[in-house]
């Protein structure tokens, strides 16, 4: 069936409820063909993908995400390994463990989970990583290769928005984009992203003045800055597109979800929206690692057969 075109050009009004964004049937999709990809890539080559997740403290929440990952990655037929530091771990020792796994030819993909404890320079972590392995694309190569080539490996919540985006049939081009949130990891690369598929983009931030007035312009609002119900259903022009990018205690988005619903085109659910399609696009980036080298390993070899002992 054909997505339905949500663009806010065609909604004037709303007169009924904003048509829920269900996450979770569009990565389950999207698993689904993963794991055949996936069976064929580890019968074809007998290598078994590998995500290593790292963690630094004892966060329930942090450690309760990094199991689920595993879930999934064993779902879709991948294996994973999971690596705890305690909380007084240095930045220099867990750049350390990041940069072995980087060089380990065992793991394919490679992903830090965040937050790091406040002591620890995430940034120097984050690249210590190797651009390779990035599946989480968080590293500076990443970030630079998504937004002036449009390669490397995209940040994984960002690209699973679009992929939401591109599911209901969002049209992108040309429309007004407000982004709420600028971190490197979500907010920033999602405002690179909407660029390149044509959006004219607004950052909002907490230095930003009336921020109702930015939000009420957009056709597409990207909720991206953890502070629980801060965009107002009121504030949301009618027929927007809504994506809550934000998880609060108490399951609980950065959109006030039940007055937004009344003006929204369409909106994502918390839990439900954002967050499945971001662990499969980590899953789809460590399969593409696991392809990538095994056909760099191939030509390496075939290179060193032709070229012969006496060459």
């Amino acid at each position: 069936m054909a997505a339905k075109n949500l663009s806010a050009e065609n909604v004037s009004s709303q007169s009924e409820p904003a048509r829920i964004i269900d996450g979770r049937d569009i990565a389950d999709a999207a698993l689904a063909d993963l794991s055949v990809r996936t069976r064929h890539f580890r019968e074809q080559t007998g290598h078994v993908p590998c995500l290593a997740a790292v963690i630094v403290g004892s966060d329930p929440a942090s450690k309760a995400y990094v199991h689920m990952k595993a879930k999934r990655s064993a779902a879709v037929g991948m294996t994973s390994r999971t690596i705890e530091l305690p909380v007084s771990a240095t930045t220099g020792e867990l750049v350390d463990v990041l940069k072995a796994l980087s060089a380990d030819p065992l793991i394919d993909g490679i992903l830090l989970q965040h937050p790091v404890p406040d002591h620890i320079d995430e940034r120097a972590a984050f690249d210590a990583i190797s651009a390779d392995k990035d599946v989480d694309g968080v590293t500076s190569a990443s970030f630079a290769a998504m937004a002036l080539t449009g390669e490397g490996f995209e940040s994984c919540t960002p690209s699973g928005i679009l992929r939401l985006l591109d599911a209901t049939g969002v049209e992108l081009a040309g429309k007004q984009a407000v982004v709420v949130g600028r971190s490197p990891i979500l907010g920033l690369p999602m405002g690179m992203l909407l660029l390149r598929r044509g959006a004219t983009v607004t950052y909002c931030h907490s230095r930003t003045v009336d921020l109702a007035a930015h939000v009420g312009t957009a056709d597409v609002v990207i909720a991206a800055v953890g502070v629980p119900e801060l965009i107002k259903g009121a504030w949301i022009k009618p027929g927007a597109v809504v994506i809550d990018a934000g998880y609060n205690a108490g399951n609980v988005g950065d959109v006030e979800y039940g007055a937004a619903l009344t003006r929204a085109g369409a909106i994502t659910p918390v839990p439900g929206g954002v967050g499945p399609m971001t662990v499969a696009v980590l899953l789809e980036q460590t399969l593409a690692v696991a392809v990538r080298a095994t056909a760099v390993r191939a030509y390496s070899e075939n290179h060193d057969k032709r070229g012969g002992p006496n060459r």
